[in-house]
């Protein structure tokens, strides 16, 4: 009989963790992609924020235009089923700061990624020379109105510290950037209206960091600094992953 009762009790409590580990946090988050890459970068932070209870939603943006990223992101913001945090990663920093105004939108979280203002694109901001002992991404010239970078530096400028399995494996599936996304400029700023997060990565060869902290500066972001290279979501997806959640709770 005291066996009989034990094995309740502990099927109780197992279906009671279960409950607790499966009950969903009353906070979204919309993870965005940057250039040449796609949304499958984030598969470990995906995994991690959906184990802790929150709707984890990739948008896949296609690139070619700053308008249809965002749109494509304003898309997955209004299926989102709670208030969103929005994420954004280097070129996703561009469509965040343009979509997160939306008022689903409560705040924005910026990884290694461009925090532009009004009338500032990506073409812009990159006429700046990087400073001393740091460097601007080593990108091929355009080709029929697309960028890429160079497949022989990518390992070495988006991701040093990653599997060099994964980075060759990146630098040969690369997505094309389009000249549209990179030359559009911003018209709506969200981070001037909503709280703002960001993390600068200090080996960073794609957005010198110097950049990163001063755009930081600008949007008033409560900032972190990590050693990592562009890439940090898979170089350190655990401390990514945290930064986010963090960022989720004190909305």
């Amino acid at each position: 009989m005291m066996r009989i009762a034990l094995i309740i009790l502990w099927s109780f409590i197992a279906s009671a963790a279960a409950v607790a580990q499966a009950a969903e946090k009353p906070v979204s988050i919309v993870l965005v992609h940057g250039a040449f890459v796609d949304g499958s970068g984030w598969k470990a932070v995906f995994d991690m924020l959906t184990a802790e209870g929150y709707e984890v939603l990739p948008v896949q943006n296609p690139t070619i235009s700053l308008s249809g990223d965002v749109a494509a992101t304003e898309q997955v913001i209004a299926a989102a089923r709670h208030p969103v945090i929005l994420v954004g990663h280097s070129y996703g920093g561009m469509v965040i700061t343009q979509a997160g105004d939306d008022p689903k939108v409560q705040g924005l979280v910026y990884i290694a990624a461009f925090a532009p203002d009004a009338g500032e694109s990506v073409a812009s901001l990159a006429e700046q020379a990087p400073p001393p002992g740091e460097s601007a991404a080593p990108l091929l010239p355009p080709h029929d109105g697309y960028l890429l970078v160079d497949p022989t530096k990518f390992p070495t400028a988006f991701a040093a510290d990653v599997d060099a399995s994964i980075t060759h494996f990146m630098a040969a599936a690369q997505v094309p950037w389009g000249l549209e996304a990179v030359r559009a400029p911003i018209t709506k700023v969200a981070w001037k209206t909503k709280p703002s997060h960001f993390m600068v990565t200090t080996e960073d060869r794609m957005i010198p960091p110097t950049f990163q902290r001063a755009f930081a500066k600008r949007a008033g972001a409560r900032t972190i600094e990590i050693r990592s290279s562009h890439a940090v979501m898979l170089a350190h997806p655990h401390e990514v992953a945290t930064f986010i959640g963090n960022a989720a709770g004190v909305q």
